[in-house]
């Protein structure tokens, strides 16, 4: 292909005159081999201009991205366009080449085209990759280090969340690897320019996203990771150029030099929490773990503290930097080992770093005064916890408090020192109760302290309500919503307590003030009872006033509130409900027209939909409010369903099913209509969340449902759909690797309900399915062997029933499969085996229905506290980790199917059924069936 041609029509594409003529002639020749890789010389020649080649590079990363991977053909569709082998070669032996001599602006979008190459064709295809890499890192020329390390971290962080047995492709090629960047990472340190830092910053997200979620102890021995340890402890360790103090403190945070000593701290926080830490890691790593924290805690706490102690002498650290530090201290105070390196230090620490972080900010003030929405939405983002200092020194806070002696004591010394002093700044002031806040259950549950609390609060809190200071009247609520479980001595105090909140809801002038009261006033109504009262009068100005706020700040924390209140007072709201329902609808819009953000937009959209089902189903007794509020709710329905916003599917089907479970009125008919062409336009995916309304409009108004045709065929045709789709689905799982019991009945009890509701449509799906199983057996026989084989995995009553009612319809069957022949000296041992266990649940049901809760343990923690000697070890998380190792491979013996289990970060399903009990309820017993009626 001719490039020169193709550099025009590039060229043509960013002006906005000739972009659209140039866009369809490169839909219309993208397709003819040899596009790719001349697009791809496009983009590599100096002598075309920047712009140019970067449309090139990015319709380039778009065609990759899109068209690499050979595509599965859909029956009666014509073949989808994947870029030929021919032209993948090509770009495949070229691209390693690209990355390393293409300019920044283009590196960035190549290394994208890398990672998805890896990830259809590495090792099968393309171990040459490998190769290429190496023969950059070898060569002396530095300027190709930048391009070949950005290759090799696409290619592990491919294999960045796979389980270990799948990494071997990868650990062989860090075989050959590891050792050169190592070696490259000790020839750069020496060197504190900018270049360099960069490199040694790769190298060290390359060694993170190799170690962040599986330690590969044949690769890394216990030699190499100490050498590795070396240099990251030296990156943390060492100072940063004097020069970057001339940088504006905003922007320091950016430098590379920062940036590399961030990865160093990552990396250290890291290899101590999942590798390193005694009590706290799967058996694989238990003796490392104890060679870990005897070799390394010296050595890294030393460094630790110095860095914490130029933060002290007010010298600039980057806030991740202090975050990682506080984040790996955290971890050390459980561990006796550590705790002695660290306990001569931890009260300074709490004093000189923990309480200045925790203390208002002059950034804090900048941006209350110049943008409080922006305030807010910070100070609420569950995202910035992650990263936040001030979330990593409130742990801390709280561990070293909690976990170790007279820490609790000399802290909150220190505490009242401060809100006692007469001469004490705001700001510190602020610190202090911030403190507190944090310390709040530790206290609350400590014999010395508990019966403090209510003058504490009377003499040091409730009067900063009246502060002139707007954070401090912020950090009174705050404060008051972590100590809403208090025990009051004087009701009284429990009055003034609400008093003061609601009065900051409804009058306070800063809008962080009116947010951090709403949410301290939820607080108080779930842990006071008595406090409902004291609200009760001015509920319709609070929860109008709520609405307001919900509407100018679209914080999703407000939508729970909005529930509970809406919960608590649905009598005294009624008169207010579809003036409510209509400013939540309102506010939807307005999210949704907005498209910042649009992650947090999505979680407070989801807020205010659910917010708008309480109210709905609080009013469900009240017909006339219903019908009310109906016209609102449908708007809100009509706009998720006629612009197809997807992403509230299964919300706007819930409202459906609230608006059609008491009786169903004309509109809602045509809202059936609108679900049908919903169902047609986006295939079944929602077929499930739609079931609930379906079923409504079958039962709630049959003669209705019955006396239109088109109803019925809507509703037979989504039927006759899902129901052959949905055995496929679950027999496909089946003959994959099935992780759990659980999940190998869950599908089967697909299966078998399929059965039970029409054996003749089941067995004539069967037939036409083309899976991969045994060449000798049909998947009809595998199915019901698997079956048979385990009925004993079937608990709990709805369970059990089905498998008897499936069980009974089989053998009823009239044309009978031959399976069912040759299983037949099971089935009735089989259901024997069921009968005795739905006798033994319904007893425990039983016996369950006459027990009495037993009131929560509130005793004190003193004795919680850890001696200087003393590991704090978690048993059950250590237990449960054991568990799932022992189990890794029990269950799938005897087994047709192939039957697997792995560990992934401490999260996995447990395949034994050992710990059940007679009477608990499995995952499908929490919806109700005609079975369970």
């Amino acid at each position: 292909m001719d490039t020169r041609k193709l550099t025009d029509v590039l060229r043509a594409t960013i002006d906005p005159t000739q972009r659209q003529q140039a866009e369809e002639q490169l839909s219309q020749i993208h397709k003819i081999i040899g596009f790719a890789p001349s697009l791809l010389q496009v983009v590599m020649l100096s002598d075309v201009d920047m712009p140019v080649r970067q449309a090139g590079v990015i319709y380039l990363k778009n065609l990759v991205s899109q068209h690499w991977a050979d595509r599965e053909v859909e029956p009666g569709q014509p073949l989808p366009f994947s870029i030929h082998e021919q032209d993948r070669a090509m770009i495949r032996d070229a691209i390693v080449d690209a990355v390393v001599h293409a300019p920044d602006l283009i590196r960035v979008q190549l290394a994208v085209c890398v990672s998805n190459i890896v990830k259809h064709d590495f090792p099968g295809r393309w171990t040459q990759i490998v190769d290429k890499i190496s023969i950059y890192l070898q060569n002396p020329d530095a300027p190709g280090w930048t391009g070949a390390l950005m290759c090799l971290y696409q290619l592990v962080k491919n294999f960045e969340y796979k389980k270990p047995e799948e990494r071997g492709p990868l650990n062989e090629a860090m075989n050959l690897l590891f050792p050169m960047m190592y070696q490259l990472c000790v020839r750069l340190l020496p060197d504190q320019s900018e270049q360099s830092v960069l490199l040694q910053k790769q190298i060290l997200k390359i060694y993170f996203a190799l170690t962040q979620y599986s330690l590969p102890l044949d690769l890394i021995s216990r030699e190499v990771f100490s050498q590795w340890m070396e240099i990251v402890r030296a990156v943390a360790d060492r100072p940063v150029p004097e020069q970057t103090n001339a940088v504006d403190e905003e922007d320091r945070v950016d430098l590379p030099w920062w940036k590399c000593k961030k990865w160093a701290l990552h990396i250290l926080h890291r290899m101590f929490e999942r590798y390193g830490s005694p009590g706290n890691v799967t058996k694989e790593y238990k003796e490392f773990a104890e060679w870990y924290l005897k070799t390394f805690s010296a050595g890294i706490l030393e460094v630790l503290l110095k860095i914490l102690d130029q933060y002290r002498r007010k010298i600039y650290v980057s806030p991740r930097v202090i975050q990682q530090t506080v984040n790996y201290i955290n971890q050390g105070v459980s561990h006796a080992f550590s705790w002695k390196f660290l306990k001569p230090h931890m009260f300074a620490i709490v004093q000189d770093v923990l309480f200045p972080i925790l203390s208002y900010s002059q950034a804090d003030e900048e941006l209350w005064n110049t943008d409080p929405y922006e305030y807010i939405r910070v100070k609420f983002d569950i995202f910035e916890d992650f990263v936040s200092p001030v979330t990593a020194a409130q742990t801390l806070l709280h561990s070293s408090c909690k976990k170790r002696k007279d820490m609790l004591q000399k802290t909150m010394h220190f505490i009242m020192q401060v809100l006692t002093s007469p001469n004490a700044d705001p700001r510190q002031k602020d610190g202090a109760l911030h403190m507190v806040g944090t310390l709040a259950d530790v206290l609350l549950k400590t014999k010395v302290y508990k019966e403090q609390m209510d003058d504490m609060l009377c003499q040091y809190v409730f009067p900063e309500f009246t502060s002139p200071r707007g954070h401090m009247r912020a950090r009174a609520c705050w404060v008051l919503h972590y100590f809403s479980e208090i025990k009051f001595k004087e009701e009284a105090v429990l009055a003034e307590a609400v008093r003061l909140t609601t009065n900051a809801l409804l009058t306070d002038q800063d809008l962080p003030v009116k947010v951090e009261a709403a949410i301290a006033l939820q607080m108080l109504l779930n842990a006071q009872e008595k406090a409902q009262k004291y609200v009760e009068p001015q509920i319709r100005q609070i929860t109008l006033e709520l609405l307001t706020i919900i509407r100018e700040t679209e914080n999703d924390d407000l939508t729970s509130v909005m529930q509970k209140i809406v919960c608590t007072y649905t009598e005294q709201l009624m008169p207010i409900a579809v003036e409510m329902c209509q400013h939540l609808a309102a506010t939807f819009s307005q999210v949704l027209e907005t498209d910042e953000g649009s992650d947090e937009k999505a979680i407070t959209a989801m807020g205010l939909l659910n917010t708008i089902e309480t109210l709905l189903t609080v009013m469900e007794d009240q017909p006339e409010i219903m019908a009310q509020l109906q016209p609102t709710v449908l708007q809100v329905v009509g706009h998720i369903f006629s612009q197809s916003v997807m992403e509230f599917y299964e919300e706007a089907l819930s409202l459906v099913y609230d608006l059609t479970s008491k009786n169903i009125s004309p509109d809602m008919w045509k809202v059936l209509e609108l679900m049908y062409q919903v169902f047609q336009k986006d295939g079944f995916d929602y077929f499930t969340d739609m079931m609930p309304a379906l079923h409504n409009y079958v039962t709630v108004d049959t003669p209705v449902f019955l006396l239109y045709e088109n109803y019925v065929l809507a509703m037979f045709n989504m039927c006759k759909a899902c129901i052959p789709s949905f055995v496929e689905l679950v027999l496909q799982r089946l003959t994959r690797e099935v992780k759990t019991s659980e999940l190998r009945t869950m599908c089967l009890q697909v299966v078998i309900a399929a059965l039970y509701y029409n054996p003749q449509l089941l067995f004539g799906t069967l037939e036409k399915l083309q899976l991969a199983v045994s060449p000798t057996e049909s998947i009809t026989s595998h199915f019901i062997k698997q079956w048979i084989h385990d009925t004993d995995c079937f608990l709990g009553l709805h369970d059990r029933k089905l498998c008897v009612l499936g069980l009974c319809t089989l053998v009823n069957s009239v044309v009978r499969p031959v399976a069912v022949n040759e299983c037949a000296a099971q089935i009735i041992p089989s259901l024997i085996l069921l009968f005795d266990g739905l006798k033994r649940a319904y007893i425990a049901k039983a016996q369950e229905g006459e027990e009495e809760e037993e009131e929560e343990d509130e005793s004190d923690i003193d004795q919680e506290v850890l001696a200087s000697d003393e590991d704090e070890i978690d048993e059950t998380n250590q237990e449960y980790l054991e568990k799932l190792q022992r189990n890794k491979t029990k269950g799938s013996a005897g087994s047709p199917f192939n039957v697997t289990s792995y560990i992934q970060d401490e999260d996995t399903d447990d395949d034994s059924d050992d710990d059940y009990e007679a009477n608990e309820e499995t995952a499908l017993e929490s919806y109700t069936t005609p079975l369970d009626e």
